[in-house]
């Protein structure tokens, strides 16, 4: 499986494999922390309409959750892995919404 991610991800070794994964950690739970913290602070809870929930998790989560995965890249020495990681990403999702 470590040789798989080694060259899903065309990094050298087991340790960059390890610290993607830690970053990837890392920022799912920064992310959960800070939705709960805001969550809170506009007076959402599970009685709040699922559509809202779910339009805060677009608008609001998904952004938040890209910077804090570059802030953790950088901090743990791979921002241009994850800054490349979030171009492909977004360039496949642009893709969905062109008709060939």
């Amino acid at each position: 499986m470590l040789e798989k991610l080694k060259e899903r991800w065309n990094v050298k070794n087991g340790w960059d494999v390890a610290v993607i994964l830690i970053v990837f950690a890392c920022t799912g739970f920064s992310v959960m922390f800070l939705k709960r913290a805001l969550m809170e602070v506009w007076g959402l809870n599970d009685d709040t309409s699922p559509w809202i929930r779910w339009a805060i998790n677009l608008l609001v989560i998904l952004p938040l959750y890209q910077v804090i995965l570059l802030a953790w890249g950088w901090i743990w020495g791979k921002y241009d892995f994850f800054l490349a990681f979030e171009k492909r990403m977004f360039s496949r999702m642009a893709g969905w919404f062109k008709r060939k």
